[in-house]
């Protein structure tokens, strides 16, 4: 009987792998059987060695997504099947004091150099006539307004907003687009949450769970995207948030 959960024979490339939520959701692919290419501006050699280390197969390659472009080059003939844009970055401050440069560079990120590195990487393979699968990390600033952190918001509901329009043009082209949510998570995006006392218990507070999450949780909802359990899911949004938004 062929395992439905199985990603062996994949092969993945996971951006901003390096840490996190990326570093997660590369080990879980590879704990699936998916071959697993790491890709970040910062070395990701702590990533490849969990994998290999656990008998897995991986390798890095180094791209700096604050170009947005950079990922147009990184899927012609490498057969990739599965691609999970991960990289992502947060700027803080009042909507008042929010400067253009900050707009941009989390922009240029966060979503400019998703569409961009999808593209590329669906455009490979239509060409092909093969199928893929991208998973987006989104956020629950893709349904809610969040506080200080306007570009980061503004950029989380695109990705929303452009994971339905691809899945609506590729669904029936072998091409999955979903995404997965994060609540509040233990990464370095939310380190500055953590450590303010009166912002990290509320913050507990309004977690039906009780906890915050671990990158564990988003790689488990990530790699079950990916595989062929999840064959008629397009265009969805999964929200991983220990019950935040039905509280």
């Amino acid at each position: 009987m062929t395992n439905p959960f199985s990603l062996h024979g994949c092969h993945a490339l996971v951006t901003g792998a390096n840490t996190g939520i990326g570093q997660a959701i590369a080990v879980g692919l590879a704990a699936a059987g998916a071959s697993v290419v790491c890709a970040g501006r910062r070395p990701c050699d702590e990533t490849v060695a969990q994998i290999t280390q656990a008998g897995g197969a991986a390798s890095s390659v180094h791209v700096d997504f604050t170009d947005p472009m950079a990922g147009q080059t990184l899927f012609t003939g490498q057969g990739f099947d599965i691609l999970i844009n991960n990289a992502g970055i947060i700027r803080r401050n009042d909507a008042v004091d929010f400067t253009e440069s900050d707009w941009d560079a989390v922009m240029d990120v966060n979503l400019k150099a998703l569409f961009f590195t999808t593209q590329a990487f669906a455009r490979e393979i239509l060409a092909t006539k093969t199928t893929g699968r991208v998973v987006n990390i989104a956020s629950l600033l893709s349904f809610q307004g969040g506080i200080r952190v306007p570009s980061y918001t503004a950029s989380k509901h695109g990705v929303a907003g452009l994971t339905k329009l691809l899945a609506n043009e590729w669904a029936a082209k072998g091409i999955n687009v979903n995404a997965v949510a994060p609540g509040y998570i233990t990464t370095n995006n939310t380190e500055a949450l953590r450590a303010d006392p009166i912002r990290n218990a509320a913050i507990l507070d309004r977690i039906p769970a009780g906890r915050w999450g671990d990158p564990a949780d988003i790689a488990g909802a990530a790699t079950y995207l990916c595989t062929p359990a999840a064959a008629y899911i397009h265009g969805a949004v999964l929200n991983v948030d220990g019950g935040w938004l039905a509280r």
